[in-house]
């Protein structure tokens, strides 16, 4: 047991986290995301059970946003023509703006099938039991400066 780790972030998640350098990339993925196949030749790590905007928020209170690059949150495009709500998008929006200073505008979208390729490019898959569609997120780990404290 460690203080300041939130209890969903599993040994092999923490892990993973700490192993990521700047630019590395981490796919939290809902339940009907192809994580096996998409993740073959990468780490998965299962978080049945859980939903993705809470894993969202655990992560990001361990792992700095990339400051380098303009959209370090991408989540997947509606495919065109699916007229979905997709409300789990504006939950993200605030979790990503609680820990990032440039709110929203740090989220971008990609299409289905670019997202898919740069999810197979990811260090980790965390395969999660989320429902809502269009909940994928891929986050891409920022700088972690020496004269950061714990929170």
């Amino acid at each position: 047991m460690l203080k300041g780790i939130p209890a969903i972030i599993g040994p092999e998640l923490l892990r993973a986290l700490d192993e990521m350098g700047h630019g590395d990339t981490l796919v939290l993925a809902d339940a009907n995301f192809p994580a096996e196949s998409v993740g073959k030749d990468t780490l998965v790590v299962r978080c049945d059970g859980h939903g993705v905007p809470e894993l969202l928020e655990a992560v990001l209170r361990l792992v700095p946003l990339d400051q380098y690059v303009e959209k370090p949150v991408t989540l997947m495009e509606k495919v065109p023509g699916d007229t979905v709500e997709t409300p789990v998008w504006d939950v993200y929006d605030r979790i990503v703006a609680a820990a990032d200073g440039r709110g929203a505008e740090a989220v971008g979208r990609i299409d289905r099938f670019p997202f898919y390729e740069a999810a197979s490019q990811a260090y980790v898959v965390v395969a999660t039991g989320e429902r809502a569609q269009y909940a994928n997120v891929i986050v891409q780990k920022g700088v972690v400066y020496e004269n950061e404290e714990l929170a």
